[in-house]
């Protein structure tokens, strides 16, 4: 044999288990071959390297002073071919992946987490859009989109769920203790109702009208109140202490634990609609996706909607 030429794996790895066991049987029982396979693959093993690696005794078998010298190699070599090749396994594939998101979702949710995607996937080049038009990914190069609708409302796109989110009525804590308190639904109208002018589709509660028309307080007043097209604004300017917006849970959480919003009642709805993480099924089979929609998943099994 040359310096540089290794002999066989399947020599290598026969001599290993024999050598842990002290048995070519038992050897065998691990490699699901034969003891003469093993037998076999040992003798070459030796030949090649002109060493006996054991003693063949009545009794069973016994390393020789090379044979325990190699075992501590080829045992430390496994070991760490086992380490590579699990970091190979988990290791996200590097590269560029372009994500669509609505801008709602991405300075209330996606942004807060973006640090923990970034240390678990260094190597992949994660590019943010803040846009609210349905991607057309025959055209543009988005590689996955997060989008807020109605299962099965996607047509042919893959579409994995990622929350679904309730509502409820959100405030600073100035206006819930302010010279107008907030205890009950009838005080809502002593306050200024803000709007959100960009509600998801069919998505009633996101709107103040059906709230009102289930407390009693419907009429015409229900539509006055600022209004914003984004939603970030809209609670920036119900942090301030403008008046009373409809919080929706998936976007508040950070608002809601620091303190700048506060939740006057208990009432939530439900949303019908929740967000998910949709591409074509092509974009689906590349890992660089995979391993951005695995996260986007984990993050919100960890980060559960308010």
């Amino acid at each position: 044999m040359t310096p540089h030429r290794l002999p066989p794996l399947s020599a290598l790895r026969a001599f290993e288990t024999a050598a842990r066991h002290l048995s070519f049987a038992r050897a065998a029982e691990g490699l699901h071959v034969t003891p003469s396979a093993v037998s076999h693959r040992i003798r070459a093993l030796e030949e090649e390297l002109g060493q006996a690696l054991f003693r063949r005794l009545a009794r069973g078998l016994v390393l020789t002073e090379a044979g325990r010298a190699f075992q501590a190699g080829v045992a430390d070599g496994f070991e760490r071919l086992a380490r590579a090749t699990r970091a190979a396994r988990t290791a996200a594939p590097a590269g560029r992946v372009v994500v669509s998101v609505l801008p709602s979702f991405a300075s209330g949710w996606l942004a807060p987490r973006l640090s923990g995607f970034l240390a678990r996937c260094p190597e992949i080049d994660l590019v943010v859009r803040s846009e609210r038009h349905l991607v057309d990914f025959a055209l543009e190069d988005a590689d996955l989109a997060v989008r807020y609708g109605l299962d099965g409302g996607f047509g042919p796109l893959l579409a994995t769920r990622l929350t679904g989110e309730d509502i409820f009525p959100v405030c600073s804590p100035a206006l819930l203790n302010g010279p107008r308190p907030l205890r009950r639904f009838a005080d809502l109208a002593r306050h200024v109702l803000i709007h959100d002018d960009a509600p998801g589709p069919s998505e009633p509660w996101i709107t103040w009208e059906p709230w009102l028309r289930e407390a009693g307080l419907d009429g015409p007043e229900s539509a006055r109140g600022p209004r914003f097209s984004d939603t970030a604004m809209l609670y920036q300017a119900a942090a301030r202490g403008l008046g009373v917006a409809l919080g929706r849970g998936a976007l508040v959480g950070d608002e809601l634990a620091s303190g700048r919003l506060v939740r006057p009642f208990e009432a939530s709805r439900r949303s019908v609609c929740a967000y998910y993480a949709v591409c074509p099924p092509a974009h689906a089979a590349d890992p660089r996706v995979a391993a951005v929609v695995d996260w986007l998943l984990e993050e919100a099994a960890r980060s559960p909607a308010v």
